[in-house]
């Protein structure tokens, strides 16, 4: 079967002005602008975050992604005194994956900037990943990456005012518990401790599962992913008791909502016959257009990037044309736009 990728990925473009790339977050978090979806009148209003739980239908699960952002990006020297920057992807095994911003020769070894007695071998380069093997016991990559890492920003945040501490506290969720991420779950970042109180006050369900995003969230799309139908890996897990509150939750008519796309691709992966049965493991599901929900019936979620899988999937829910009539709508009101940028509430 022939793809013509370019045409396709061209019926979910958009133009965008630069300057609505946020390069910071809203504070207080819940004061960032939210544009209210509702399917079912077909409807468009604006209000802000701190005023979400106007809108959400009294008996809604709201579902999280608790995952945590890790200070992914590594200096290391090499033998010859260089120094290279690797951003860690995931832990396969014993074995580090890895991205380089430069060439690294096989059975090299990289030393931790800072740390004479850490370093890494150099085994081989699959595609565009590195596969580094550490000197030291592999379950300790998470305490090394938040001593001597420095937190990454999606790449199109060019300008970020930030220092390290402050990424590290506001590229971060406020209940960030487990996992090692890359990348933040962006839709949740709005939310501030007085807002899921005020929200669980007024009878609002609260659930959280883990998601690990890694760079795939970032990755452009290919023809493989359209000729296959699946993405990048990411693992997930859901605790059992979380998964049969949620499962009661569906059987009773309750709207589910998840609080951003990697929450919809777990439920989504999770989901079989209208029930979670698969609590953990890897997930490539791909959601497009045509895709028939089994979980879900609503979402929280920023504005995506043009091309991408995450406009591909919110176009699933919602449909392209409505979609995009909504970006532009958000875009005459000055919102911000991607990770550190205001966001949506799609209602059933």
């Amino acid at each position: 079967m022939k793809i013509n990728l370019h045409s396709i990925l061209k019926a979910y473009d958009y133009r965008l002005p630069e300057e609505l790339i946020a390069q910071k977050p809203a504070r207080p978090r819940d004061s960032a602008r939210l544009l209210v979806y509702n399917k079912k009148l077909k409807t468009a209003k604006f209000d802000t975050f701190k005023h979400l739980g106007k809108y959400l239908p009294k008996n809604a699960v709201l579902v999280f992604n608790q995952t945590k952002v890790v200070p992914a990006r590594l200096k290391l020297k090499k033998e010859t005194g260089g120094v290279v920057e690797i951003l860690y992807i995931k832990n396969d095994n014993g074995i580090i994956h890895a991205l380089c911003n430069k060439h690294l020769a096989p059975d090299s070894k990289l030393q931790v900037a800072g740390a004479k007695q850490l370093h890494f071998t150099v085994l081989k380069k699959v595609n565009q990943f590195y596969y580094l093997k550490p000197s030291f016991p592999s379950a300790q990559i998470k305490s090394i990456l938040e001593k001597y890492g420095q937190t990454p920003l999606p790449p199109y945040i060019k300008h970020s005012p930030l220092s390290e501490k402050q990424k590290r506290e506001q590229y971060q969720t406020v209940f960030a518990k487990n996992g090692l991420s890359v990348a933040a779950p962006t839709a949740s970042l709005h939310f501030s401790k007085s807002l899921i109180a005020s929200l669980k006050k007024q009878g609002i369900e609260v659930e959280y599962l883990t998601l690990n995003v890694n760079l795939g969230t970032f990755a452009p799309l290919r023809e493989e992913n359209l000729k296959t139908g699946k993405l990048h890996s990411e693992t997930f897990e859901i605790e059992k008791p979380t998964a049969d509150r949620l499962n009661l939750a569906k059987k009773q008519g309750r709207p589910i909502i998840a609080v951003g796309t990697t929450v919809i691709r777990t439920l989504e992966s999770a989901a079989h016959n209208n029930k979670l049965t698969k609590l953990s493991g890897d997930t490539r599901l791909f959601i497009q257009p045509g895709y028939k929900f089994k979980f879900i019936s609503g979402t929280v979620t920023n504005f995506h990037v043009p091309k991408s899988s995450l406009l591909m999937l919110i176009s699933a829910l919602v449909g392209k044309s409505v979609l995009l009539n909504l970006y532009k709508k958000a875009i005459s009101k000055k919102f911000r736009f991607f990770s550190f940028g205001d966001g949506m509430i799609i209602l059933p």
